[in-house]
């Protein structure tokens, strides 16, 4: 498949010309609307997904069926990481947060090529290492810093993953996605607001000074950074240094 003319994803242009080419021979291009579903608790993917534009929340579920959010993964890396390590059950799902485009690849092509191939094998496990030290750093941050800190971290994340200068949140899933009420958000997105960082209207954040947000950001902000930005550093750019602009919002349904 030839994906030169599609939008980066930053694992698959981290990997040479012949391991792309295994691990993409049966992919297809999709558009994922927001709240599609890309793998749900207790059960193997059918797809993984190697997102091209857009936002994928990963969602832990409790015994009683309350959920958090744990983590997004956006054109950094793949949906469905964790599946190809072992055959354990686990209690995680995941759903596009914020619109966008993937190449889906079976997953059992994935598996295999994981297998087969020492350099696919090597990306995918770089991965699943950042992705297991950035939950680790939200983990801390969401103990040890306060919430308009943690409100900050996931916005400047999101941007940073997605390139997107508007993200479509609202402040009940901000409110989730921080652990605390809606009406607390509805006070720290006032504050910000009012300070000229970002613009808040319906559902709808726009980072407007993103130099003054990270000025009042907590450390795990830049750390979290600094773990994407060394995913597969040897032969790939630091993709996040400059977020881009959402171009368009896709529109298409799939079934996941």
């Amino acid at each position: 498949m030839d994906v030169s003319t599609l939008p980066t994803n930053l694992l698959l242009s981290s990997l040479s010309s012949n391991a792309r080419a295994a691990l993409l021979k049966h992919a297809t291009t999709v558009q994922l609307p927001v709240r599609t579903v890309l793998f749900v608790e207790d059960s193997q993917p059918r797809h993984i997904y190697f997102l091209l534009s857009g936002l994928a929340s990963v969602i832990t579920i409790m015994p009683n069926g309350e959920s958090a959010d744990v983590g997004f993964i956006g054109r950094e890396g793949l949906v469905g990481s964790l599946h190809l390590l072992g055959s354990a059950s686990l209690s995680i799902r995941s759903i596009m947060q914020l619109p966008g485009s993937a190449l889906r690849v079976p997953f059992s092509d994935v598996q295999q090529c994981l297998g087969d191939c020492a350099e696919v094998r090597s990306k995918i496990l770089q991965f699943q290492q950042q992705q297991s030290a950035v939950v680790a750093q939200i983990a801390g941050c969401c103990r040890l810093h306060h919430a308009e800190q943690r409100l900050i971290r996931c916005l400047l994340t999101a941007q940073d993953l997605t390139g997107y200068d508007t993200l479509n949140f609202t402040q009940d899933y901000l409110a989730q996605m921080i652990g605390t009420q809606r009406s607390t958000v509805s006070i720290i997105a006032g504050n910000l607001q009012r300070c000229g960082l970002i613009g808040y209207s319906r559902g709808r954040v726009r980072i407007q000074n993103r130099a003054g947000l990270e000025a009042a950001a907590c450390a795990c902000t830049r750390t979290i950074r600094c773990l994407f930005n060394r995913l597969y550093q040897a032969n790939s750019p630091a993709m996040l240094q400059s977020p881009r602009p959402l171009v368009g919002a896709p529109n298409q349904s799939i079934s996941a």
